[in-house]
């Protein structure tokens, strides 16, 4: 869901699925799920190269060094990651995020990666917060979308995966809230058989958001809306990566 509140409303809602997997776990569902693969092609896929990158040495290791350049030192026990998967080898994530747990299952930070139509990657450190789940709120230093400024701030809040899950990323000019978005379901366990079933309910999903981001944009330039492009102030951007 997204509703933009200035400077003209502007809201939509539509229906997608997720992935939620835990990095130690991969080759385990590779072997269960037989249509999902790890860096190879196949009908749903996880590939390194759709995550922020470092080196080479896979996503957790990249995540892991990404902790440190942000002073978090503490190495996570478990790491879960929320993410649409490669479809048929085509993906485009506006979303991803790392669920970071300690020994004893505590949560312990997260780390959302906000992707844009460019095939650039940010990752924002969200630590937890003090009533429990994951909060902060962040200089947003990335061009999104050209109908958002990029001297805006996010305002990131969403909880532990349950049963259900709700992630809430809302942008900010100083104290007024001028887009209000959500990503909100509920989980299914990871099978052959509901694999398959979301292909079938949702075909063709991560071309199906690219589709709609740009009808959107379209709907936006139809109402007036400003926008600003990419290359008109390329220092205001920081810290993103490019997708190899």
């Amino acid at each position: 869901m997204h509703q933009r509140l200035s400077p003209k409303r502007h809201g939509f809602v539509y229906r997608i699925f997720m992935f939620l997997l835990d990095l130690d776990e991969l080759e385990a569902v590779r072997g269960a799920v037989p249509f999902f693969g790890v860096n190879e092609p196949n009908v749903f896929s996880l590939d390194d190269r759709d995550y922020f990158q470092f080196h080479s040495r896979g996503i957790r290791a990249n995540l892991e060094t990404f902790l440190e350049s942000q002073g978090f030192r503490e190495r996570p026990a478990r790491v879960e990651l929320l993410t649409l998967p490669r479809l048929f080898g085509y993906t485009f994530n506006p979303v991803s995020v790392f669920f970071c747990y300690d020994s004893a299952g505590r949560p312990l930070v997260s780390v959302i990666q906000v992707g844009n139509t460019f095939g650039e990657l940010k990752p924002y450190l969200v630590p937890v917060a003090d009533g429990g789940g994951f909060h902060a709120r962040l200089p947003k230093d990335y061009y999104v979308s050209p109908f958002s400024d990029l001297d805006l701030e996010f305002d990131f809040r969403f909880g532990v995966p349950g049963a259900k899950l709700r992630v809430a990323i809302d942008e900010y000019r100083g104290g007024e809230r001028v887009l209000v978005s959500s990503l909100a379901g509920e989980r299914l366990e990871m099978t052959a058989a509901n694999a398959l079933w979301m292909a079938l309910k949702y075909p063709f999903v991560t071309l199906k958001v690219i589709f709609l981001i740009h009808w959107e944009a379209l709907r936006l330039w139809a109402k007036r809306i400003p926008y600003r492009l990419k290359e008109t102030d390329p220092a205001a951007q920081r810290g993103a990566f490019r997708s190899v």
